[in-house]
């Protein structure tokens, strides 16, 4: 857990808890809907409390960090991490997504969440993490950087949502030491022979 303070408010970045999908529910439902979330998130329909659930659960099986932002207590934003592919060879690689509240945005917590999700997952013995966001998303784009991602790649008009196609920009940061040492093996995952 982390708490600090921004303009004169209390941040605590926490894991979730079953308590908080509701408002992850209403975050999300909110970035679906305008449509420049990350491509993950052009889903057909809104993801329910249920389903929101089964994944949290997922993630935790997993060991993955799946974290909330409170402010002044209550959910402002939330990140996670899933595995980037599901092959071994893959297994030292995340892919991550970040949602802010629409009406907490610019406040500065996606610059203290981002951080706290990379910090976990760099914990978790983990190298890479990888994002991909919305071309349009310039603000976005601007944390990310901040945060120390590379724009690695560029899908040009992969999605088509609100009558118009869109990019996907791929980011990457390294995790820890990167690819500067081998890798321990993860706790409690399967160590089989790269494919």
């Amino acid at each position: 857990m982390l708490a600090t303070t921004i303009r004169d408010r209390s941040l605590v970045i926490r894991p979730s808890t079953e308590a908080d999908v509701p408002a992850m529910v209403a975050i999300y439902s909110h970035h679906i809907g305008r449509g420049i979330g990350d491509l993950g998130a052009y889903e057909a329909d809104n993801v329910d409390a249920e389903d929101l659930k089964r994944r949290r659960r997922n993630m935790r099986q997993k060991r993955l960090p799946h974290l909330v932002a409170a402010l002044d207590g209550e959910v402002a934003g939330y990140a996670y991490a899933v595995p980037f592919r599901k092959r071994p060879a893959y297994r030292y690689t995340l892919k991550h997504s970040i949602y802010i509240h629409p009406e907490r945005t610019g406040l500065g917590i996606g610059r203290v969440l981002l951080p706290a999700l990379v910090e976990a997952c760099a914990a978790g013995g983990f190298r890479q993490m990888i994002g991909y966001i919305d071309g349009a998303n310039a603000a976005s784009l601007r944390l990310h950087e901040r945060c120390g991602f590379r724009q690695v790649g560029l899908l040009p008009a992969v999605a088509f949502k609100f009558g118009h196609w869109a990019d996907s920009v791929m980011v990457q940061r390294a995790l820890g030491n990167g690819d500067g040492s081998t890798p321990a093996p993860l706790p409690g995952r399967h160590h089989g022979t790269a494919h």
